[in-house]
């Protein structure tokens, strides 16, 4: 089958108000819009059009909607959830655990009697979250630690008070120990670093660290007493422009800073946090989580074909850029197509459906490979 979806909007409290309107051509409700979920997660499931939710639909018969191979290999579960996500404000500091450590995690929950929806669990499922965010227009983030000579350079040019120590653990290759610390202070530890930093960033003169004197001064100003911002001094600051993206694999530290962006990730809500943040907030097992080798280059391109090429074994992600013909997109297991620019048409063995941008359709396994027609931009993720 290939048919459209219904999606839920979630209104988290960073979400932007009008990217998400402007992008599906509606008005805008005067409330945060932050993520538009397509899929199969149980907290929010996309609908079909007889009103079922496709998480049930996967749950009553596993084979015949993400055919027979992918059922067996993911036990039953749709691999993946796409999301467009619009963010108008800072998201958490954040990491996401390995295959293991999430099995450990929501077994050690769970053995501690921690109800799956409350506020403070940290193991929502026993599943990896490795996750690829696409720009659909300039986008911000941190993502992955920067190189070390480059964080002291960074260091060295703003000088700002406090901070020697910081410089020194970094000069001595502590990376872990930096981090570790200043995550774990009180806030009342925290907030003359944080003024400290504030002011020596819009002191600073020179003309390099654009990006980060930006981010740095606006998080100084918004969090003033949260080690999250301290954070933002070790990790890149990158600026994605249209279709670049960032793929960020178990243990990467990152945080979504501002824009509008098409996200996929293995179908899971587990997310650690250590910052930047009202909810719940578990240092220790952020850091249990956390790869800390600096990450040199974090950008991702397309390739020719528009495949982002991530090796991630829950999903994979091909840009089809139509211009009035018609491409045929081959793709393992159940395939969600997601239009973000014109028109694009979803043909399947029985039926058509029409996107317009924000809109997508589902194709089951069986249906087999996915031919696009129009004029316009999607996305179409596959399990590989």
């Amino acid at each position: 089958m290939v048919v459209p979806l219904q999606n839920t909007i979630r209104d988290y409290a960073w979400g932007s108000q009008t990217a998400l309107p402007e992008l599906l051509g509606v008005e805008p409700t005067g409330k945060p819009q932050a993520e538009m979920w397509m899929g199969a997660h149980e907290s929010a499931p996309s609908v079909l059009p007889n009103g079922d939710t496709l998480y049930d639909v996967v749950s009553a018969d596993p084979a015949a909607v993400l055919g027979a191979e992918t059922a067996e290999r993911f036990e039953g579960r749709f691999p993946f959830l796409a999301k467009l996500l619009a963010a108008g404000q800072p998201l958490s500091i954040q990491a996401h655990p390995s295959l293991d450590q999430a099995i450990d995690g929501y077994a050690r929950d769970e053995a501690d009697g921690i109800p799956r929806d409350a506020a403070d669990r940290n193991y929502k499922d026993a599943w990896p979250k490795p996750e690829i965010l696409i720009a659909l227009e300039p986008f911000d983030a941190l993502v992955g630690f920067r190189p070390l000579d480059r964080t002291i350079a960074l260091l060295e040019a703003l000088a700002p008070t406090g901070f020697g120590e910081l410089t020194d653990q970094l000069r001595d290759g502590k990376l872990r120990e930096a981090f570790t610390d200043f995550m774990s202070a009180d806030r009342d530890a925290i907030r003359p670093l944080v003024g400290a930093l504030g002011e020596a960033v819009a002191q600073y003169v020179g003309d390099a660290f654009e990006l980060e004197r930006e981010t740095l001064s606006k998080l100084c100003a918004d969090f003033p007493d949260d080690p999250g911002v301290l954070a933002g001094l070790l990790l890149n600051r990158v600026r994605l422009e249209r279709f670049d993206a960032v793929y960020l694999p178990a243990g990467n530290v990152h945080a979504y800073l501002r824009g509008l962006g098409f996200e996929v990730m293995a179908n899971s809500d587990n997310v650690l946090r250590g910052g930047l943040t009202s909810k719940h907030v578990d240092v220790p097992e952020l850091v249990s989580v956390v790869d800390f080798e600096p990450l040199a280059n974090p950008v991702l391109t397309a390739d020719d074909d528009g495949v982002y090429e991530t090796g991630c074994p829950y999903f994979a992600v091909r840009r089809v850029d139509l211009d009035g013909a018609e491409q045929t997109v081959e793709g393992v297991g159940p395939r969600i197509v997601c239009c973000v620019d014109g028109t694009v048409d979803a043909v399947g063995k029985e039926s058509v459906v029409t996107l317009s941008a924000g809109q997508s359709a589902f194709a089951s396994g069986p249906e087999g490979p996915c031919t696009l027609r129009g004029s316009g931009t999607a996305f179409v993720v596959s399990a590989r």
